[in-house]
């Protein structure tokens, strides 16, 4: 249910749920393609990853075993521009085929040291899986394996992208009004 504020908010849907769910089943079956009979681990990031990840868990088939990381790039309000790690990983990748499952990347820069750091625990395989890209805010080139969707220069919510904290389980993917990007929180 829409609240009256959520219209001052939401503008255009840019991607309906249809069009998500059939990529996302695209996406599992080229990824079953590529690693057969292996078992994978599929990472994440808190939050916004979650959406993506338990979609596109299902649409593997082949074995597959979940885990999560945690990440703040942010002090003080304000992007700093450093990347640390504030949850680990539960389990070793050490000699396991690894698929970093991301929501989003723009400039790369949280990726980039996610990817560092899952390097130097020796995995078998360390690939990348990205819904949504924005190639043009890219800061850091990095090699991604599987592409969803390019997203347009738009400030976007839903399917795990939030505004506030809000709006990461609408089905769809849809833009912010940019007035409303001034409105103060409530």
């Amino acid at each position: 249910m829409m609240l009256a504020r959520d219209e001052e908010i939401l503008g255009d849907v840019i991607f309906t749920a249809a069009e998500i769910r059939r990529r996302v089943r695209e996406l599992g079956r080229r990824i079953t393609r590529d690693y057969q009979a292996n078992e994978v681990q599929l990472v994440t990031v808190l939050k916004g990853g979650v959406f993506f990840l338990a979609d596109l868990a299902r649409a593997i088939r082949c074995p597959v075993s979940l885990d999560f990381l945690a990440i703040s790039s942010y002090a003080g309000g304000s992007q700093s521009g450093e990347v640390r790690l504030t949850k680990d990983l539960d389990e070793s990748i050490v000699g396991r085929h690894v698929l970093i499952v991301e929501d989003v990347v723009d400039t790369g820069l949280t990726l980039g040291y996610i990817r560092r750091v899952l390097e130097q625990r020796r995995p078998a395989s360390l690939r990348i899986c990205i819904l949504f890209d924005r190639p043009y805010r890219r800061l850091v080139d990095l090699p991604i394996d599987y592409v969803g969707f390019e997203l347009p220069d738009l400030f976007v919510v839903g399917y795990g992208l939030d505004y506030r904290q809000r709006y990461r389980n609408l089905p769809e993917v849809r833009a912010v009004k940019p007035e409303a990007l001034a409105l103060p929180e409530r």
